[in-house]
């Protein structure tokens, strides 16, 4: 008991000192000139579709997400992505990037994602890395985009994994240059941004998952996770930007600092706004963030909802873009109430 006692005293510490170390308020408002891309996702294309057409004079490139790999590690690319990129084709989209994920799927269906195994084998040799290489540029142009975009996840942490992937990148780099194809990698926040990264590609830098279903509930990004990630990104070569996330999480009996937790899921914001308008209430707006915040008790189990409007990412891209960073990119569209509303300076 104790040693309970003892722990959440530690936690509460920590915690307090935490929201003492915060940075100041974000708002939106005026702010210097930024272009904007935007994912869609495979899984929710109808609505990334309707919201892209809302969306596409805004918008210097789409992401179409994504390309995985079979249970043979054979780089695979769903209909509903080649009819995307069809469309922003015929909707005139100058760049269009088929978007790589270290994700797979087995004989029964089920998806296996930001797998370490399947990049181990990808990436075990050159030969490996060159057939990666080939697959992926193949892919692209049978999918009729100009663009390749590689999003391996959740591997930085290993030595070994880490440096076969910097050296694909290379290979990848110098194929897509050959091959007239442009090339974005998107990074993770905790990745070592000085760790060597290639010349030549764009780097997008993901400016989310500060809180989620990982971690207690808070906004997926806030004033102080901005400026400090940025601050990060100095060390990468060449032209760089930043990833926003739509939407948000919902919490279910997260309490007595993180000793009590119940299950937690991501949730779009036209879900969202349907949770808070079926319990006739208001959401609070978040000035460390912007993001908005409401709880409800509800058949014997409490809920705590955080999630961004227009208005939450206006006030991200301004903070990214008063640290000088003028691309931007938006995870993802579909499921937003106001996607008009955003705001590029």
């Amino acid at each position: 008991m104790r040693k309970y006692t003892y722990l959440l005293a530690l936690l509460l510490v920590l915690t307090l000192s935490a929201g003492c170390a915060q940075g100041a308020a974000l708002k939106p408002g005026d702010h210097p000139p930024v272009e904007l891309s935007a994912w869609v996702a495979d899984w929710d294309s109808q609505r990334g579709t309707e919201e892209y057409r809302q969306l596409k004079h805004h918008l210097a490139g789409v992401s179409c997400f994504t390309a995985s790999y079979d249970q043979d590690d054979k780089l695979t690319v769903p209909a509903e992505v080649r009819a995307f990129a069809k469309a922003a084709r015929k909707e005139g989209q100058a760049k269009r990037y088929l978007s790589v994920a270290n994700d797979w799927q087995d004989k029964t269906g089920r998806k296996h994602a930001k797998d370490q195994a399947l990049l181990r084998r990808l990436l075990a040799d050159d030969e490996h890395k060159e057939s990666a290489v080939r697959e992926m540029i193949a892919a692209a142009k049978e999918a009729d985009c100009n663009g390749l975009e590689l999003d391996y996840e959740a591997f930085y942490k290993d030595k070994s994994l880490l440096q076969g992937y910097l050296s694909l990148t290379y290979k990848l780099s110098a194929a897509c240059l050959r091959e007239n194809l442009d090339l974005r990698i998107v990074l993770e926040p905790g990745m070592p941004m000085d760790a060597g990264l290639c010349k030549g590609p764009e780097y997008v830098v993901m400016l989310y998952n500060l809180h989620g279903r990982h971690s207690g509930p808070g906004p997926k990004a806030d004033g102080a996770f901005i400026r400090r990630t940025i601050q990060k990104m100095a060390a990468i070569p060449g032209r760089k930007g930043v990833a926003l996330a739509t939407g948000g999480c919902l919490w279910e009996d997260y309490g007595l600092l993180g000793l009590k937790k119940g299950a937690a899921r991501f949730v779009d914001e036209v879900e969202a706004a349907a949770m808070v308008k079926a319990h006739n209430g208001t959401p609070e707006r978040d000035e460390e963030s912007w993001a908005l915040h409401f709880s409800w008790q509800e058949k014997g189990h409490s809920y705590e909802l955080w999630y961004a409007d227009s208005e939450t990412i206006n006030a991200w891209i301004k903070a990214a873009a008063d640290e000088g960073i003028t691309d931007i990119s938006l995870w993802r569209l579909g499921g937003n109430c106001h996607v008009k509303g955003i705001r590029m300076k």
